[in-house]
């Protein structure tokens, strides 16, 4: 009787196993795609907001550090602290694009149909882009870009004008590697326990992810509406405080923005999710097996 109950509180302890995170992850995935369309739709402007969030952090912890410090200490200090946008996705609860990628899951099972996982994915991405475009209008009038004698400003337009300036195909791969990290890390979730498990099997794929330079499809509907915004209306100040003016990023437009990163981005980002870690994920443990019942 003891060893029972031994095994019944190790059982309530232990994180899932991958077969087990499996059935979860479909199990997750139906229930996502059944969600009321305005709950669904508040939750995915939710998740932009907090994903912006998470840049924000990046954006003013990272802002001249590179005066300082060598480069891989600052991409990994900026990947910490954007791992808030994730951590507040999963435990606080909402509907990120990226992070839905994971639904195809329920739909290779055939639980779900085609219809209802692009209708989870099409308004899922409407919200996130509503969410992160509220959230660039709120930090523009906070001003906050004039703070550190201009040096967050400067580094938003930086970190927008080098997103413009992707190839197609790059921009593709670099989405790919991004998304197979952060669904890696919501797979690892579905292992967890507790908060804390969720907090922990989130930071490394999500720090591994912003230090490595990969492009995350959300992220930029925040660092590429901000730079640009920024580049239409800053004051003569802001340029005179900085040294630069509105010719020195003459790439950070709305159609390079479209063309040659979200779009390239959210193509990578289906691909590295939905297929390197969904699919394969279902083809090892939920594929239908000859002679199973």
């Amino acid at each position: 009787m003891s060893s029972n109950n031994n095994e019944l509180i190790n059982r309530n302890i232990d994180g899932l196993l991958p077969p087990e995170m499996a059935i979860k992850a479909e199990d997750v995935g139906v229930n996502k795609v059944n969600l009321n369309p305005l709950s669904m739709l508040g939750l995915a402007i939710l998740a932009g907001a907090f994903i912006a969030l998470g840049s924000i952090f990046y954006t003013t912890v990272t802002a001249g550090l590179g005066d300082h410090w060598p480069f891989g200490m600052v991409k990994l200090i900026g990947g910490l602290v954007f791992c808030l946008g994730l951590i507040l996705v999963i435990v606080a609860g909402a509907e990120l694009f990226t992070g839905n990628a994971l639904i195809i899951m329920a739909w290779a099972g055939r639980k779900i149909s085609t219809r209802k996982l692009l209708h989870n994915w099409g308004l899922v991405y409407i919200g996130n882009f509503i969410g992160s475009g509220i959230t660039v209008v709120l930090m523009l009038i906070t001003r906050q870009y004039m703070f550190n004698q201009g040096k967050i400003g400067e580094h938003m337009l930086d970190i927008a004008h080098s997103k413009c300036q992707l190839d197609f195909l790059q921009a593709i791969a670099l989405g790919i590697m991004c998304n197979a990290l952060v669904c890696l890390a919501v797979w690892l979730c579905f292992s967890a326990r507790t908060a804390t498990d969720k907090i922990l099997a989130i930071i490394f794929p999500i720090t591994a992810f912003v230090a490595a330079g990969f492009e995350h499809s959300i992220a930029n509907m925040y660092f590429i509406p901000a730079g640009l915004i920024l580049k239409m209306t800053a004051s003569p100040e802001f340029w005179e405080l900085i040294n630069a003016g509105a010719m020195d990023y003459v790439r950070l437009n709305w159609s390079n923005f479209v063309f040659k990163n979200l779009i390239p981005v959210t193509i990578g980002n289906i691909i590295g999710g939905g297929l390197l870690v969904g699919v394969v994920y279902w083809f090892i443990y939920r594929r239908p097996m000859k002679g199973s019942s």
